[in-house]
């Protein structure tokens, strides 16, 4: 990795909120990952005000330059803006364009996406486990499905020369962090404690995963009201320090370049 602003592989964060109560109070912004892997642009996860990001963003972000879009579920906080980024990936549907990579049930059982703005995009694939997909430069692997309550999938993929992962909503399970051994493992930690029942990643649970999965790069993303009070810069810096691991808290607008 580098920091190089002319790089054509870089990821770039549009929000950082996890849970209701940080998005709905936008306490941090809920846009998703922007990625552009050499000439193919992917934006993942659009949540609310996923569009108003783009624009506000320095440079600003296109969305007519969109390639895919990915969802790694239909909840809310990360698919919000799918019809709306369609609209704009499309040029409000008179270039039919794009390809949307789902789980079945966004299309299925009360679809997040409309009927009438699917007709604008060139093809829409389902996303299943453990299988690889391709979009222009940009090639992607799914992981096993995690536990949460609808179809949720973890993704990996490159950067260039550095392996990726991306470690969306789900609960811990025995074996899990074998999904995500890559060299840098984004991990969405909604709680600083525990919460039994509730299918999300607390703070202990990511200092787990990342003693064994020993990336070069852990980025610590999408908080819930728990971890924001308890400071994530600081957690992150602790647990750098514990590990020996680079472990950072992401930022709204945090770029990573590869």
């Amino acid at each position: 990795m580098t920091k190089d602003k002319t790089s054509d592989y870089w990821i770039k964060f549009l929000g950082t909120a996890g849970a209701r109560f940080v998005m709905i109070k936008q306490l941090r912004a809920s846009g998703g990952l922007w990625l552009r892997s050499g000439a193919t642009n992917v934006l993942i996860d659009p949540g609310p005000g996923s569009l108003v990001k783009c624009a506000a963003s320095r440079p600003k972000l296109d969305p007519t330059i969109l390639d895919a879009v990915i969802l790694t579920h239909r909840h809310l906080d990360h698919s919000n803006d799918i019809n709306v980024m369609i609209e704009a990936m499309t040029e409000g549907g008179f270039k039919k364009r794009g390809v949307v990579f789902v789980p079945h049930d966004v299309l299925y059982d009360d679809a997040v996406i409309l009927k009438h703005t699917q007709s604008f995009i060139n093809k829409v694939e389902f996303l299943k486990e453990n299988s690889m997909y391709q979009v222009g430069d940009f090639s992607f692997q799914t992981t096993t499905r995690l536990r949460h309550p609808c179809e949720t999938y973890g993704l990996k993929f490159r950067m260039k020369e550095t392996s990726v992962s991306l470690l969306t909503d789900t609960e811990y399970f025995d074996g899990l962090e074998e999904n995500f051994k890559t060299d840098v493992v984004i991990i969405h930690v909604v709680f600083f404690e525990p919460r039994p029942g509730i299918q999300h990643l607390s703070f202990s649970d990511a200092k787990k995963i990342i003693s064994l999965i020993r990336p070069k790069k852990a980025i610590l993303t999408h908080f819930g009201m728990s971890m924001i009070k308890a400071k994530p810069h600081i957690l992150a810096k602790t647990l750098s320090w514990e590990t020996g691991i680079d472990v950072v808290a992401a930022t709204d607008g945090l770029s990573v370049t590869f």
